[in-house]
């Protein structure tokens, strides 16, 4: 069942068809369920924008899924599930339609805002990583899979968040969003080690590791000591460098869509500080974002994000336009 507010995007955006529609509907439960951050941060998008993301999100979300379905299939099942899905995805996007009904909102997405198919190439590519990667040896090693994993994800958005104005350089504005991908993403990997740990993985640079004096079976156990303490602020103080990086390319997107990034970036952000906050113990319980401080976040960006759409077109438009 599609909610009001829902519907109400999908009018806006111009999205018509059933099947369509309700392909959107589903990315949009995705991100909703999955993406409590990236969620909250969309709905300060104009309605016209915010499905377009919600199929971004989706696509990424359901090929995250099937990579890391560790309670109900095998390593060999995942596998030939993934190459199975992302084969007939990738023919798709080529041919322009499909049946599927994730991949139905993200081609048309693809389409509308001429998004290039490299940027789904090199997502997948990542994800096919994940099935058989563990570790990776230095930060320029990650910073690779962080490229597929991450910053194509911020380069599939733009067209869609547009430009400040046409005298911003689209490659500079790219470089912003590889960067903030990149935050993202370590700000990820910093939280979720034990959780990556359980499934095998360890998203820290073995170079760090090293230099901290820090191994698999220090981390395995789960007690947060001087070094693991001395490798995390090592790494919190690399993710923040790449969110001071990324700032200034928050004021080259359109107004309207600087709300949603500079929600994101600053709840985000804030994870790093709660880490340090619970003494660097990310073995205990998922470190979050406290309700308050993200409803807080949240209003204030409401408030601008509504002052912005103030006379803003209806539709966006895509890059070229």
């Amino acid at each position: 069942m599609t909610s009001v507010l829902a519907a109400r995007e999908l009018a806006a955006a111009g999205i018509e068809g059933a099947a369509l529609r309700e392909s959107y509907v589903r990315c949009r439960r995705l991100n909703a369920a999955h993406g409590k951050t990236f969620f909250l941060a969309t709905l300060l998008l104009p309605p016209a924008k915010r499905p377009f993301v919600h199929a971004l999100y989706g696509f990424a979300r359901h090929v995250d899924d099937i990579v890391d379905d560790h309670a109900s299939t095998t390593a060999e099942q995942r596998a030939a599930l993934l190459e199975r899905w992302v084969g007939d995805f990738l023919l798709d996007l080529e041919w322009g339609a499909t049946s599927d009904p994730i991949s139905r909102a993200v081609i048309d997405t693809s389409r509308r805002w001429d998004i290039p198919s490299s940027y789904f190439v090199d997502f997948v590519d990542a994800m096919r990583s994940d099935l058989t990667v563990t570790s990776y040896a230095t930060y320029a090693d990650l910073e690779k899979y962080m490229w597929g994993s991450a910053a194509v994800i911020g380069l599939q958005m733009l067209p869609v968040l547009g430009r400040a104005d046409d005298t911003v350089r689209w490659d500079v504005l790219e470089q912003h969003a590889v960067d903030l991908g990149l935050a993202f993403q370590l700000t990820n990997f910093v939280r979720d080690v034990a959780e990556d740990l359980r499934r095998g993985r360890i998203y820290l640079p073995q170079e760090s590791l090293d230099q901290f004096g820090v191994d698999r079976e220090r981390l395995a156990r789960g007690r947060v000591d001087e070094s693991i303490r001395n490798l995390l602020a090592w790494e919190i103080e690399r993710a923040r460098r790449l969110y001071a990086r990324a700032a200034p390319g928050i004021e080259l997107v359109h107004p309207t869509s600087r709300d949603c990034l500079r929600t994101a970036s600053t709840l985000y952000g804030e994870i790093l500080t709660e880490i340090e906050r619970a003494d660097y113990d990310v073995f205990s319980a998922r470190v979050r974002v406290g309700l308050r401080r993200r409803a807080q976040v949240g209003l204030s960006g409401l408030q601008r994000a509504r002052s912005a759409r103030r006379g803003d077109p209806p539709t966006p438009t895509p890059r070229g336009s």
